[in-house]
């Protein structure tokens, strides 16, 4: 598992997340684990590395 720093779209608090290298293109809904409030990630890994990373807020 990798882990990863970034700022929540909504909150703007810096969160972390374990992200599955062993899945090459990955795009789920994951909620913020300060505001609780959705996140739309899109990540994408490159021989176990991470090349590509985005984290956008869903309106509600």
């Amino acid at each position: 598992m990798h882990e990863h720093y970034f700022q929540c779209p909504h909150c703007f608090q810096e969160i972390s997340m374990l992200l599955d290298p062993s899945v090459s293109r990955q795009e789920y809904i994951e909620d913020c684990e300060v505001c609780c409030n959705p996140i739309e990630l899109q990540v994408e890994f490159e021989e176990g590395e991470l090349v590509y990373f985005e984290a956008n807020s869903i309106e509600q």
